[in-house]
């Protein structure tokens, strides 16, 4: 029979680096999750990706268990590392604070598809694109199109 869902907790944990305190702790112990138990899988299922903001979505169950899934780091995130950047332009239509080929544009949306709502390399492109350009990141080149 399978376990009745009591909810379902996200959260952006760094890779490999889950403790106890917040905002893991408080989300889940609110819940009644065991939190040690949590921090442990999750610093072993991420340990490759130390570091990395990683989004985490937590499911848990009427019976106090849970399971979790662990999604690829945002796209914003994986713009700023390929811009060599530590924040977005405050005036992105003014201030452009960086340039990025449509190569590494296109690794980001290949990495990204899994969770993206899209089911073509092409279109997942022009979603890391226009995340870059809001961000004040522009893409040189022009969009290369596959005939």
């Amino acid at each position: 029979m399978a376990k009745e869902v009591a909810g379902q907790i996200k959260l952006q944990i760094k890779g490999g680096a889950a403790n106890p305190s917040p905002p893991v702790g408080p989300a889940l112990g609110s819940k009644g999750i065991n939190i040690m138990e949590f921090c442990k899988q999750f610093n072993a299922r991420t340990q490759d990706k130390a570091g990395k903001a990683l989004p985490v979505v937590i499911t848990y169950y009427a019976d106090k268990s849970f399971d979790f899934v662990v999604k690829t780091p945002p796209v914003a995130i994986q713009l700023l590392e390929a811009a060599k950047q530590k924040s977005g332009s405050a005036e992105p239509n003014r201030k452009k604070i960086a340039e990025i080929t449509w190569e590494q544009v296109k690794a980001i949306a290949e990495d990204k598809l899994v969770d993206l709502n899209c089911f073509t390399v092409e279109s997942a492109m022009r979603m890391v694109a226009g995340t870059a350009r809001s961000m004040g990141i522009t893409v040189k080149g022009t969009f290369p199109v596959n005939n």
